[in-house]
């Protein structure tokens, strides 16, 4: 698998193993190493995106979740602090 395939980001950590193996066994002719290891930067780079992409995501989810329990804390206290009327005995 290589080339412009779109790959997950498991496929493409996958390739990356491959490509590496490949070039440390040392045996390929020069012009296929400099083509492999031009598709490893390319996998890698890719990796890159997606993994800013998911770290993004988890921020979001934090920051949604986070909202969300202030606001559901928020929400209780309001709720349960109703305006309190204090009755003093005068006797």
């Amino acid at each position: 698998m290589g080339g412009n395939e779109k790959q997950s980001f498991e496929q493409a950590v996958a390739r990356i193993d491959e490509i590496v193996v490949s070039l440390e066994k040392g045996d390929a002719q020069l012009d296929k190493s400099l083509s492999l290891f031009e598709e490893g930067v390319k996998l890698i780079d890719q990796c890159g995106k997606m993994l800013d992409t998911a770290e993004q995501k988890v921020v979001n989810l934090q920051k949604s979740v986070s909202g969300e329990s202030r606001q559901s804390v928020n929400d209780s206290q309001s709720e349960s602090e109703e305006p309190k009327e204090y009755l003093f005995d005068d006797d």
